[in-house]
């Protein structure tokens, strides 16, 4: 903003900027530029974060006006921006982290403290991982698809309903932020198999019309499948908006400077960077960038072996082992958790995938027959071990419901070559079979109706006229009958996940209820028989099915009726709401927000039915689940 700050200042208005990206060649005229990358290599700020940066800032502010103690009342931030941007963990960068976590775990900000209830996260074993895998992604999704200023009001918020609303709407945008990645790697995978000679160049760059706000986070992923440096472009509008990911090895915002010329700006660092570009140039930009990079990464890159710090049995795994290594931490970028491995081993029994079906736990043991439970995170069934095998691993503490355990979490296989023994029978064959634009789908159900191991899963207003049951009430069969159309890839995974079937029939009956007035009506009836019938207790679960919606929405609506005055919200716990009569006032500017909640979220859900239901190839729809 060169242009910006050079007017200010002929106004007399001082200007002091921070970052913490790579300096450009020039340098705008402000009062002060405040950026690590001023500093010597060796300095011990060299490594800060943005969020470091406006806290160092903020402590010279507080030691000028006599109150230097004041600026630890934001180490909470802190820790979670270090974390968050994954910035690397030396010098003082990592103990501000240190000094952030402690003041977290003890944060008085209502917003986080109600974030970490909704993540399950008990603030007095909080720890990098929590910031994340829980609190980040939900932070980082109001950035993303919504408006980053309500942030403020919700790190500074001494309203506790206030708070719970506004954690409520970071969790259902963290939803929404999931399908939308779902969606974009979809597509980019789809581009790279239609167009197979996108992956003969050295970076991958792609472009497509999505949601600028995700593709980072999809650029990363596909640096993981692929090994390459990938640069998506969004051409949403009339400039492509670009995030870059890198691999070690590759500075891409260096690589990126070569193309300047065809570029409307850029900048980053060198594991990740931005820019803008005109549509026109992006073939040109592809031949470019692929040249720098090979230049940097050089013809060939050999596979780095997996580090591995130590080979134990698995009976010295326990929790004070974790406990020693936890001295070590925090860890992340700069100082990664130890790997330990242990050799020889055998899977016991069959997986146990978790509710949406993106992880697994196995039962492994070696030939003392000490049994040990090991999570597999993203796991891949064609990568599962069919024989004897090397088991590479880290070790955790699962903090679940306050129960405290070992958790070993898979990193890695290999194949003990000596023994070709195969554990287990093949996996059978799965079928897919695809009645959604059957004319009269009630034909087809009805034979299914009578054969036995049938799960029938039906939902909404209307899934009462069929046999059949709920989301939560579904059991393992040999095969299931979908008949409502799920309101999410994340709902329809955990119900495939629940009954494991090997056989599905696809069906594509629409529950209603994406109209917002049609929504809330039907809520309002069922919360209304709550309150008679069952004394205002609510099973959110069960409401979610009864409405065929996700329970997040459900929550909200409930919350929309409450700010309307038709009840009171008296808890919320787990998987529960207590409503009670004898309303509070009327809060119209509450209920205007929650109604646009909502309607975001039921505009979602109607997409993705939308998408459901037009997917040609219904292989291509299960993907991801199935």
């Amino acid at each position: 903003a060169h242009e910006a700050i050079a007017y200010a200042a002929t106004r007399g208005v001082d200007v002091v900027v921070t970052d913490h990206h790579e300096l450009p060649d020039t340098l705008p005229p402000a009062r002060a530029i405040i950026d690590p990358h001023l500093l010597p290599a060796d300095h011990p700020l060299a490594a800060l974060p943005g969020v470091g940066v406006a806290y160092k800032l903020a402590q010279a502010l507080y030691e000028r006006a006599g109150r230097p103690e004041d600026v630890r009342q934001h180490l909470d931030l802190v820790a979670l921006g270090i974390v968050a941007d994954v910035a690397e963990q030396v010098g003082d960068t990592r103990y501000l982290l240190q000094l952030g976590l402690d003041a977290l775990r003890e944060t008085p900000r209502l917003g986080l403290r109600e974030l970490m209830r909704l993540a399950d996260i008990n603030p007095a074993h909080l720890d990098e991982e929590s910031i994340g895998f829980g609190l980040g992604p939900r932070l980082n999704a109001l950035g993303r698809l919504a408006d980053a200023n309500v942030s403020v009001e919700f790190f500074t918020t001494d309203d506790l309903i206030r708070a719970r609303t506004l954690a409520s709407q970071l969790d259902s945008l963290n939803e929404r932020r999931k399908l939308k990645c779902a969606q974009v790697l979809h597509a980019a995978l789809a581009q790279l198999e239609a167009d197979p000679t996108l992956l003969e160049h050295a970076a991958l760059v792609l472009e497509g019309s999505w949601p600028a706000g995700v593709i980072g986070i999809v650029a990363s992923r596909l640096v993981e499948r692929f090994g390459r440096p990938t640069l998506l472009i969004s051409t949403t509008g009339e400039v492509g908006r670009a995030s870059a990911r890198s691999v070690e090895g590759c500075h891409i915002t260096d690589a990126i400077a070569t193309q300047a010329d065809l570029l409307l700006g850029f900048g980053g660092h060198a594991m990740a960077a931005g820019f803008g570009i005109p549509p026109e140039n992006i073939p040109a930009f592809r031949r470019g960038i692929s040249r720098a990079v090979s230049a940097q990464l050089g013809p060939a890159r050999p596979v780095p072996p997996l580090d591995v710090a130590g080979w134990l049995r698995l009976d010295e795994l326990s929790l004070d082992l974790v406990a020693d290594l936890a001295r070590l931490g925090p860890f992340g970028a700069g100082n990664p958790p130890l790997r330990l491995a242990t050799r020889d081993l055998r899977i016991t029994g069959p997986p146990r995938a978790s509710k949406d079906g993106r992880h697994a736990w196995l039962l492994v043991a070696g030939d003392d027959d000490v049994e040990r439970e090991v999570v597999w995170w993203q796991w891949d069934k064609e990568r599962l071990p069919q024989g004897r095998f090397d088991l590479a691993y880290t070790l955790r503490v699962n903090d679940y419901r306050a129960r405290r355990s070992l958790q070993i979490v898979w990193d890695d296989a290999r194949p003990v070559v000596a023994d070709a023994h195969v554990v287990g029978a093949a996996r059978p064959q799965r079928r897919i079979l695809d009645y959604r634009r059957e004319p009269h789908p009630q034909t087809l159900l009805k034979p299914l109706l009578a054969q036995d191991d049938v799960a029938i899963w039906r939902e909404g207003p209307r899934a009462a006229a069929l046999p059949g049951a709920a989301r939560g009430a579904l059991s393992p069969a040999a095969a299931l009958v979908i008949w409502t159309i799920p309101p999410g890839p994340d709902v329809l995974r955990a119900a495939i996940a629940r009954v494991a079937p090997e056989t599905l029939y696809l069906f594509a009956e629409n529950p209603g209820l994406e109209d917002a007035a049609a929504f809330l009506r039907h809520l309002a009836g069922l919360a209304k028989y709550a309150l008679s019938a069952h004394g205002g207790d609510v099973h959110l679960p069960t409401l979610a099915a009864a409405m065929a919606q996700r329970e997040n929405l459900v929550l909200t609506g409930l919350e929309w009726l409450a700010a309307r005055g038709s009840f009171r919200i008296a808890a919320v716990a787990d998987d529960r709401a207590q409503l009670a009569s004898g309303a509070s006032p009327p809060d119209p500017e509450q209920a205007a927000h929650l109604g646009r909640v909502i309607q975001a979220a039921l505009e979602e859900s109607a997409a993705y039915r939308r998408h459901y239901r037009r997917t040609t190839d219904p292989a291509a729809l299960l993907g991801e689940v199935y």
